[in-house]
């Protein structure tokens, strides 16, 4: 399987390996859950997208999370990453998608429904080919779209 270049720096220390089954899956190793998992589309802008993150955008690595579980409605969902701020408050919720799915408003639908448990300021989507931001007023109940990803410094200005 080959994976496309995505709108995103290269991430150069990605581990890949074959699996030692002798299925022949590709293998990546999450350096935030230290563990190897299937080279997946979507897992390919995550690991992409979470070292964008960190190395263009300064977001501290220890305050990323991958795969966060959160009750909603009864039912376990789960987010593909959440920034933290060093008192551990959500500050931005991530959801990735393959480069081939369409960024829709189901998918913003989707990490809207997240942010009613989180309740972070932040929602930023990508499939590794366009990336939208946008910021979320709590006490007005809107969302308004940013020009880029913030840098973390400008993301904490936004629990202001």
């Amino acid at each position: 399987m080959s994976f496309p270049v995505l709108n995103l720096p290269p991430c150069p220390e990605m581990e890949l390996r074959r699996a030692p089954d002798g299925s022949g899956s590709l293998l990546v190793f999450d350096p935030l859950r230290r563990k190897w998992l299937i080279l997946t589309p979507e897992e390919w802008v995550r690991q992409n997208f979470v070292h964008y993150l960190i190395s263009a955008k300064g977001y501290p690595r220890e305050l990323i999370a991958n795969e966060i579980s959160l009750h909603l409605n009864g039912t376990l969902r789960r987010c593909d990453s959440v920034v933290f701020s060093r008192t551990l408050r959500p500050v931005a919720i991530l959801e990735y998608k393959a480069p081939t799915v369409a960024i829709t408003q189901k998918v913003f639908d989707q990490i809207a429904r997240y942010n009613i448990v989180l309740e972070a300021p932040c929602l930023i989507v990508s499939n590794g080919m366009r990336h939208f931001c946008c910021r979320f007023d709590k006490e007005k109940g809107t969302y308004a779209f940013l020009r880029e990803v913030p840098s973390y410094e400008e993301l904490k200005s936004f629990l202001d």
